[in-house]
């Protein structure tokens, strides 16, 4: 990995996936170094898993403190403190160093805007599977990202998951599919879930029955290689009980009803964007 030193700013839910995913691939602890909000979450994190770690709550040079030394930056803070804690720590950022920010909303140039004109930004969009290594990673270049950027950004959200380079005028759309789709699938399970338990299923069985179809579901799209259409047309028997339940779907219009809730997501994106 082309990482000497990683400075992880924010150790919430993304941010401590990142670093747990970092670590599992072998990542020497002792070239990480991280800033939290309290001291107790500062030594656990160095009992636990050896980083070096500096709290908020003992100094406010603690984020400047985390990055001293490191060519790579993750920003992992809610997206209002973002430009704020770039601000904090642009001073003490090493030469040519690299800035990966997860925060939805904060654009590239807004970073950069803050910035020495010699640090490169790249924004990430990671969906919440990080937590448990099945991410998939929207990846965007800032104008002064290098290749080299962009290529250090997929190797570290490849250690949660899977990555995909494109524009960052994309982003806005690749949220409403991959970042707010774990939403979607959690919504069909629990509909699917009631559906179970409406059949005479208590809540055990039914979560049981439910999700294990959906993960066994999905790990058969990616290991088949098939089209999700030819592989629902296998277990769809003419005339049978699935082509049924697919019927009604099918006149409840599913497949429009999804293009009009990613269009609302969408038009809801460009108004955050927007400061509405």
């Amino acid at each position: 990995m082309n990482i000497k030193r990683i400075a992880i700013i924010g150790t919430g839910s993304m941010g401590g996936a990142i670093l747990s995913g970092l670590l599992k691939s072998g990542f020497n602890p002792d070239h990480v170094s991280v800033s939290t909000k309290t001291t107790d979450s500062a030594e656990r994190l160095t009992d636990e898993l050896g980083v070096l770690s500096f709290a908020m709550e003992n100094g406010d040079d603690a984020n400047q403190m985390a990055v001293a030394g490191a060519n790579v930056v993750l920003i992992a803070v809610k997206p209002a403190y973002v430009t704020e804690v770039l601000a904090d720590i642009a001073d003490s950022l090493d030469d040519n160093a690299l800035i990966i920010s997860v925060a939805a909303g904060i654009t590239n140039a807004a970073m950069e805007a803050v910035l020495p004109e010699d640090v490169g930004v790249v924004r990430a969009m990671p969906n919440t599977p990080a937590i448990v290594g099945r991410a998939i990673t929207g990846i965007a270049a800032g104008s002064r990202a290098t290749d080299w950027a962009v290529e250090t950004t997929v190797q570290l959200f490849d250690t949660v998951g899977r990555s995909i380079v494109l524009a960052e005028s994309k982003i806005d759309e690749l949220s409403t599919i991959s970042g707010s789709g774990p939403a979607y699938v959690f919504y069909l399970i629990e509909a699917l879930t009631e559906a179970a338990k409406q059949k005479g299923f208590n809540e055990e069985d039914a979560a049981l029955l439910v999700n294990e179809t959906f993960l066994g579901a999905a790990e058969l799209v990616i290991a088949s290689g098939k089209n999700p259409a030819e592989l629902r047309k296998q277990v769809t028997s003419p005339n049978g009980t699935t082509e049924r339940a697919i019927a009604r779907m099918t006149q409840a219009d599913l497949a429009t009803m999804f293009i009009e809730a990613t269009d609302a997501a969408l038009a809801r994106a460009k108004e955050l964007a927007a400061g509405k």
